[in-house]
């Protein structure tokens, strides 16, 4: 067995059917892959880039097809299915099913632009690159062996070492196997950190290679990983070489689903296709110029918001104090009062125009302090006049006098704080604006960040603004760094919630939706990783509604069964032959199980990503463990999955309540019964991961590799 059940105190009985179990299903999975891997094998040519080309329009006809089957089924089922009589779970279900027709249309759109890339082209002679390995509070052991590997790297370069915990251990090492240390500067001291994103922007301003290859602490790179991706660079435009994660720890069958062969794979290279393959945090080179315009750009932009603020809040304290003027009859103040708005109103068309922000404000300090003067002169005038008809101050000329003699009389103190306030106020209150706003950026470390620094995965929105800006990207597949995957079930959840959680963030700040520079297909790739984690609400209804059929009767369809398959049928037969043709000869099971069976933590994902970006909660940033967090009991790991549990009882008590009204007599429609009790069994068979999960511990022989094993 690829991995052995956890020792607890259950009966051993158990954990031997649960062991039989898994692995008749993965002994069916493995026959049914082996016999139509051979059975394919011999249609096909024995030239590789025909294959391609062969498979490439094989898959644009099945996902023509399925598009089109999947847009007649929807328009039946909303014109003539919907069961009024159930309309909450009918309406839910008919929504559940537009939102994966939509997935349909993304993932058809990646895959329609497949590109499979030849033999790289081969690295520039003289180019400068620095090797950026992040960690923080890893062991030093695992690190060392990145380190090593990394110093190693055929093409000329420099090695550092980005130590975000200040490790006297770490820096001990990085001077022990001869290469460069940095932590962050001073100037990080009491200032927003970013994580990992602050990490790299640190190091980035105190280096200066033109290249940049990132690396996480546990990716053991290969010897030749520049001479493979830094050929890419001959195009200028190109700011960004991305390449497969892969982790060597994880066993054949992957419990914990780590291992993302359909992402790193037909994903990416669809995307590629589109020019949209993104950052993946690790195992890419990028382009430092590329990065610091970016930064610069989105500083420049962050400035012209706050300008924007100040002038939205000055319109408005104008418009307050214009009223106030208005009342008091005051000509003098009225005119420039207008004048102001006249100047906020020529300050925002300047920012329209992109005129420079040091001219903008300064053009509204001058407006400010020419309209200021003549407001000055009133306002003194009138304090003369109000201090005249003060009991007390009546004929006295010495103004100094008089209000030196003010400040020790409370009864004339009183009438000079309460009288009306000056418009003056209102004006030198609207400079102050202006002024606030921070060219240096004082809440910040650094004032330009050449890595995103809107989300806890920074991966992604750099890489949407180097696309934004007109660069470009290239997914080079080939694995050349290898890595760990977490070993056990909550390092593999706080994982996969972190990067949920971020890429969720990224569509709340900066939706590719609407950012400009763009094109209509790069917003569409980017959409559709994030529409992908919207999916856990909808996995609820596509879970709840047999549970409501069997047990309460409430059928969501509403029609003949015969016409419900006919439609239906078709429609999931050619999606399940896009996934076979797309992963051929891949192992994507894992990866479809977990997307439904993880919906409890992408509804999380969603919930915790809007608290943080719209009231500013905070979501709990954890770094993955790179080794395995032992000592937590079976309850414990099944806690953590107890949703999914409570789900799978939920689903076998409907069987079998459904099963029992049918065998009673109870229930005489028996074709809707047995339908429903075939989608509990497809239900359980994707839910079953987690208890996979949850029992899976690696065998004490699997043990990391040495350096030269893994980057053989």
């Amino acid at each position: 067995m690829p991995y052995r059940v956890a020792q607890t105190h259950a009966s051993p009985h158990v954990h031997f059917i649960f062991e039989v179990l898994c692995a008749l299903r993965i002994l069916a999975v493995r026959f049914c892959s082996e016999v139509m891997n051979r059975f394919v094998q011999k249609l096909l040519p024995e030239d590789p880039d025909l294959r391609a080309e062969l498979r490439l329009g094989l898959l644009r006809v099945l996902v023509a097809a399925n598009l089109l089957l999947g847009f007649l089924y929807l328009s039946w089922r909303y014109s003539a299915t919907i069961n009024w009589a159930a309309w909450p779970i009918a309406i839910g279900l008919v929504i559940a099913e537009t939102y994966s027709y939509i997935d349909a249309w993304l993932f058809g759109l990646t895959l329609w632009k497949l590109k499979q890339r030849g033999e790289p082209p081969p690295p520039p002679p003289n180019a400068t690159v620095d090797v950026f390995i992040t960690c923080y509070n890893e062991p030093v052991e695992i690190v060392r062996e990145t380190a090593i590997a990394a110093r190693d790297i055929r093409y000329p370069h420099r090695t550092y070492l980005l130590d975000d915990g200040n490790s006297p251990a770490m820096q001990a090492m990085a001077e022990e196997i001869g290469i460069r240390y940095l932590v962050r500067s001073e100037e990080w001291k009491g200032k927003q950190r970013h994580a990992k994103a602050g990490n790299l922007n640190n190091a980035l301003c105190h280096t200066n290679g033109e290249f940049v290859l990132v690396l996480d602490a546990d990716q053991i790179p290969s010897p030749h990983i520049l001479d493979r991706t830094l050929g890419y660079f001959a195009d200028e435009r190109v700011a960004l070489v991305q390449t497969p994660q892969w982790f060597y720890n994880v066993p054949p069958d992957d419990p914990l689903g780590s291992q993302a062969p359909l992402f790193y794979g037909p994903i990416m290279q669809g995307k590629d296709g589109w020019n949209a393959a993104f950052f993946c945090g690790s195992n890419a080179v990028l382009r430092r110029e590329a990065l610091m315009q970016i930064g610069i750009a989105n500083y420049v932009r962050d400035l012209e918001l706050r300008v924007q603020r100040a002038l939205r809040t000055a319109d408005t304290l104008l418009h307050k104090a214009a009223q106030q003027v208005k009342t008091a009859g005051n000509q003098a103040l009225q005119a420039a009062i207008d004048e102001l708005h006249a100047a906020v109103r020529t300050s925002r068309r300047m920012l329209r125009e992109g005129r420079p922000i040091q001219e903008v404000t300064w053009y509204f300090q001058q407006c400010a302090a020419a309209a200021a003067r003549p407001i000055v002169a009133d306002d003194l005038a009138r304090l003369r006049d109000e201090l005249t008809t003060i009991p007390g101050l009546e004929g006295d000329d010495d103004l100094t006098s008089t209000l030196s003699r003010s400040l020790d009389d409370e009864a004339i103190l009183h009438t000079l704080t309460t009288r009306e306030r000056s418009p003056l106020a209102a004006i030198a209150t609207v400079r102050e604006l202006l002024l606030a706003v921070d060219i240096d950026r004082a809440d910040e470390a650094q004032p330009v960040m050449p890595l995103a620094t809107i989300s806890v995965t920074e991966d992604m929105a750099t890489a949407m603004r180097l696309h934004a800006a007109g660069w470009r990207s290239v997914y080079h597949h080939e694995i050349l760094a290898r890595g760990l995957a977490p070993e056990d079930l909550r390092s593999a959840l706080q994982q996969r919630l972190r990067w949920a959680q971020g890429t969720i963030q990224v569509m709340l700040r900066e939706n590719p939706l609407f950012i400009p520079g763009l094109c209509w297909g790069q917003r569409l790739m980017y959409f559709a990783t994030m529409w992908s984690y919207l999916s856990g609400f909808f996995s609820v209804i596509y879970l709840s509604a047999p549970i409501f059929y069997l047990i309460f009767g409430m059928l969501p369809v509403r029609t003949q069964a015969d016409e419900f398959f006919w439609r239906l049928v078709p429609y999931l037969i050619t999606n399940e032959l896009v996934f076979a043709v797309a992963g051929w000869k891949l192992s994507t099971w894992r990866g479809r199980q977990y997307s439904l069976a993880l919906f409890p933590l992408w509804i999380r994902a969603v919930i915790s990503a809007i608290g943080n970006v719209y009231a500013g909660r905070p979501l709990g940033f954890v770094v993955t463990p790179k080794v395995r967090q032992g000592g937590t009991p079976l309850w414990g790991v099944l806690r953590l999955v107890r949703i999914q549990l409570i789900t799978i009882a939920l689903l076998v008590l409907a069987a079998v309540w459904g099963l029992t009204r049918l065998a009673l007599g109870w229930q005489i429609e028996g074709i809707p019964t047995l339908v429903n009790v075939f989608w509990i069994g497809y239900d359980l068979l994707m839910l079953s991961v987690v208890i996979d999960a949850a029992l899976y511990q690696p065998d004490e022989q699997e043990q990391p590799m040495s350096v030269a094993a893994s980057a053989a």
